[in-house]
């Protein structure tokens, strides 16, 4: 069982995919830590470490290739906005999923994560969206914004994360009774 975990910054990814991981009893990776890892290794904001890893393309590579070699395994919550694109391009079976939220509410949680002022988030946040986006589509002729690679779309504006979990833990048990496979959940 693989299932990737994208979407916007502050969209409840990260809550999503540890609520999924504990629930299925299965790891969860989360591509954001290790990236923020090497720019604190660097000694470099996020954003002046976006703004390197725009120049500096095996950045990315590096990172990706240790994300792809998870999605191979299996067997884990794969966070990150490439995640679905990762396991996609790896062609293994996952569940791809998709979270989005109105920038409002997405710079809502991170400030009150991260104790910012949120209009500076949504400044931020918009940012990091164009860089990743760039990134990707010249590393990887990749449209960050296609959600067509995803089997769910969910929008969590106005949903609890335990909510939104559900909803993807409803769709794993739909494919394991299509699939005649046995129920993924304790």
């Amino acid at each position: 069982m693989l299932i990737t975990i994208s979407g916007v910054p502050g969209s409840g990814k990260t809550t999503v995919a540890r609520l999924l991981s504990r629930r299925l009893g299965i790891p969860h990776v989360y591509a954001g830590d290790l990236y923020r890892r090497e720019a604190e290794e660097r000694a470099l904001s996020l954003e002046e470490f976006n703004q390197l890893s725009e120049r500096d393309h095996s950045i990315d590579r590096a990172l990706d290739a240790k994300m792809a070699e998870y999605a191979r395994r299996g067997g884990v919550v794969l966070e990150g906005r490439l995640a679905g694109f990762i396991a996609l391009q790896e062609g293994v079976e996952a569940l791809k999923v998709w979270l989005t939220a109105s920038d409002e509410v997405c710079a809502s949680r991170v400030a009150q994560r991260e104790r910012q002022n949120a209009q500076e988030v949504v400044r931020q946040n918009r940012a990091r969206q164009r860089s990743d986006a760039k990134r990707y589509k010249e590393i990887y002729g990749f449209d960050l914004n296609d959600t067509s690679i995803y089997d769910l779309v969910l929008h969590s504006d106005h949903e609890t994360p335990e909510a939104v979990a559900e909803k993807i833990l409803a769709h794993v048990d739909a494919h394991d009774r299509r699939s005649g496979a046995s129920a993924v959940r304790p």
